[in-house]
């Protein structure tokens, strides 16, 4: 009864996919040309109890938060290169030139008798709901490792640039992600790879272009650890779509000690492992992140340890001094959000009556030629509509007194108001005779206008003028126009959430004198950590805690009461690039051996990454996994941010990493159970050779 008076009143409610699927990993969605929303997931069961995997599930809804089940992708005759029992994972569909095109990874192929050589597929459809036609060779063919195997060729994601050239994303940990230049149809690879992204750290890749900037999220960490998975989002940008992407700290997605500026991680709501994103836009202009989570609560499709049930979610995704961030910082919604704002689109399926002299409907869009306006309200306004423009035409959109044109006998996109003008050159490659979406909004006195393909990439082209505003809307020119909206222009979040104020130092040590302070215990004590020269000196064990050996030593002392913020500064070198797997040192919220959540700088193979991990039993087993957002250094800070949940009286651990000790990043969050006393303490494990010691400049408690 909750969720349908929810549903009357307009609200987004995640996972959305609850009416159609108990699982949809992967997804993608695209606005049709019909006037539907379309999603796209993973081949996995879509229901509990199911047992039998779809190929490219599909998804359709009229308003972004209800959706239904419309059939398969890939039902037809596999492509010859296909292995039997391959599946297709990840796909990424896209409007080009006139026809759907959709990518995704096939998971074993005729290349070989190996089971994981992966490549990229790509198939063909009039509709977004089919029939796809698989294409009889991969867009990207299995790569050959370099130290064996094959290299993960999965997660595709297709960008048109802003000179109408096209590209491919594509990568996983073993290789890491790379961009290929593509066709101009979209179906060929034309030209050779360039890596973009570290291997070992990033997979999910999806690139928009945002301003003046490209911006590469990918997600990273484990994807499929059940309750204990922490997939994370974070993004780099590049004024190329070949790169180099870096972070808002200037830091490269390439480095060894990776970049990436954090978009979406796990708060500690019932959400965790939320990653592998799409976008799409809604028709007020406001921006949304398409993902997949993990209910902890309910983790698997049907036994433990089997099918992760990752169902879709849709949460709002701001732009806040020019880096994109999920609900301004706070993370995915498990309570009612405002909905995306969907109704209202004309797509001419029936004759609308206002149409004047000149002007048909034709297989539900508009053709013709003249001018129709319509009132469209004072304020800030968007218009938008998809376009098909005949050679040598111009047709386009008016906004009060503007009216901006996809002009194909000038090759220009021109705005023009009262005695004011701007104008930028149509890309040469692309095909404006195809459908086209066109959007112009007006925010005060400024005119922003931007071509796309289905409102995907960002735009190709985009001008801007100072106009002054009016209060109708319409379209103008000759040629077909479908999908016309007018709406009120979205009010963009300009501010972060705000993070929890410190508080003052209520106890520290800042191991300044010839031992310990009273209170430290030893779990497994380490005779060679010493007090001496203003640090606590250990070298770094070879003992490791996750798993069931629990070898490695922890030091703990007794928590406060209450919320509380831990922070230490740690060194270790462990220098760049070679393979120094798992030396790590750090903070941990330790509850016991098998009970704990631990915040380390630590070297994962030739990466250099923040991890916060997180153990404990579940359905008779232990379950790990691991948040790594946050950039380290030789010296890193290191906070663990405690607070009681109100309602349940679990314990909130949330990370924050640094690398000055004044500008903070803040990671994911993991939970304990109500009813459990963890400690906070300190970890240096991992590896022994070769030898390095951590040294801790102080422990300090502080409190509000």
């Amino acid at each position: 009864m909750l969720r349908a008076l929810l549903l009357m009143t307009s609200m987004l409610v995640n996972p959305v996919s609850h009416g159609f699927a108990d699982t949809f990993a992967d997804p993608t969605v695209i606005h049709g040309q019909d006037g539907y929303w379309y999603a796209y997931g993973t081949s996995d069961p879509l229901k509990s109890g199911e047992g039998t995997a779809h190929h490219i599930p599909i998804g359709r809804s009229t308003n972004l938060t209800d959706w239904t089940y419309v059939g398969d992708a890939l039902t037809g005759t596999a492509a010859p290169y296909v292995a039997p029992g391959a599946s297709y994972w990840a796909p990424d569909v896209r409007y080009l030139d006139g026809r759907y095109v959709m990518y995704y990874g096939v998971t074993d192929t005729t290349t070989s008798t190996d089971t994981n050589d992966f490549a990229i597929g790509v198939a063909t459809s009039p509709t977004p709901a089919g029939p796809w036609t698989q294409q009889s060779e991969p867009v990207v063919a299995p790569r050959p490792g370099g130290s064996g195997g094959w290299l993960n060729t999965i997660d595709p994601a297709e960008l048109t640039a802003a000179d109408g050239s096209r590209y491919l994303y594509f990568g996983s940990y073993y290789g890491g992600i790379s961009v290929v230049p593509l066709s101009a149809d979209g179906l060929h690879p034309a030209g050779s790879a360039t890596q973009v992204a570290l291997d070992n750290k990033y997979e999910g890749a999806y690139v928009v272009r945002h301003d003046a900037y490209y911006y590469l999220f990918a997600s990273s960490s484990n994807c499929c650890s059940g309750p204990a998975t922490g997939y994370a989002v974070s993004v780099g940008r590049s004024a190329s779509p070949l790169g180099p992407f870096t972070d808002a700290n200037g830091v490269s997605m390439l480095a060894s000690r990776t970049g990436g500026t954090p978009v979406l991680t796990q708060n500690g709501n019932k959400w965790v492992g939320t990653g592998h994103n799409g976008m799409v836009t809604d028709l007020s202009g406001q921006d949304y992140l398409v993902y997949h989570g993990i209910d902890r609560n309910n983790p698997y499709l049907d036994a433990a340890y089997g099918i992760n049930r990752r169902p879709m979610l849709i949460d709002r995704l701001d732009w806040i001094d020019g880096w994109p961030t999920v609900r301004a910082g706070a993370g995915a919604s498990d309570t009612p959000q405002a909905a995306p704002v969907t109704a209202g689109s004309q797509n001419f399926s029936t004759a609308p009556g206002w149409l004047p002299r000149g002007w048909k409907t034709v297989d539900g869009y508009a053709t013709g030629g003249g001018t129709v306006r319509r009132q469209s309200g004072a304020g800030d306004v968007r218009v938008e509509a998809d376009l098909r423009v005949p050679a040598d035409s111009a047709l386009g959109l008016t906004a009060g007194p503007v009216t901006v044109t996809i002009d194909r006998k000038a090759g220009r996109l021109i705005a023009t108001s009262s005695s004011r003008r701007a104008s930028a050159a149509l890309p040469a490659g692309l095909d404006f005779g195809t459908w086209h979406n066109l959007a112009v909004s007006i925010r005060g006195s400024q005119l922003t206008a931007a071509v796309t393909e289905a409102r995907q990439s960002g735009p190709i082209v985009a001008v801007s003028l100072r106009v002054t505003p009016g209060t109708t809307a319409g379209f103008t020119g000759r040629g077909d126009v479908d999908n016309f909206s007018v709406q009120r222009l979205y009010r963009p979040v300009t501010r972060a959430v705000p993070a929890p104020k410190l508080g003052k130092v209520t106890w520290s040590d800042d191991f300044s004198g010839p031992a310990l302070k009273a209170g430290w215990t030893w779990v497994r004590q380490n005779d060679a950590v010493t007090v001496a020269g203003g640090t606590l000196n250990w070298p770094v064990e070879a003992g490791d805690l996750s798993g069931t050996a629990n070898t490695a030593g922890v030091l703990t002392r007794t928590a406060p009461r209450g919320d509380y913020t831990v922070e230490t500064k740690v060194t270790l070198d462990v220098g760049v690039d070679d393979v120094r797997n798992y030396q790590q040192a750090g903070l941990v919220a330790y509850a016991g051996d098998d009970d704990f959540a631990r915040l380390d700088t630590v070297a994962i193979w030739n990466t250099r990454q923040i991890e916060f991990g997180r153990e404990f039993p579940f359905a008779g087993q232990l379950a790990y996994g691991g948040v790594t957002v946050g950039t380290p250094a030789v010296t890193t800070w290191l906070r663990l941010v405690h607070t009681l949940d109100p309602r349940t009286g679990e314990h909130h651990f949330r990370s924050e990493s640094s690398t000055d000790g004044r500008t903070w990043t803040l990671g994911g969050t993991w939970t304990f159970p109500a009813g459990t006393t963890p400690k906070i303490g300190l970890d240096a494990h991992g590896g022994a050779t070769p030898a390095v010691t951590a040294r801790f400049d102080y422990v300090r408690i502080h409190q509000p």
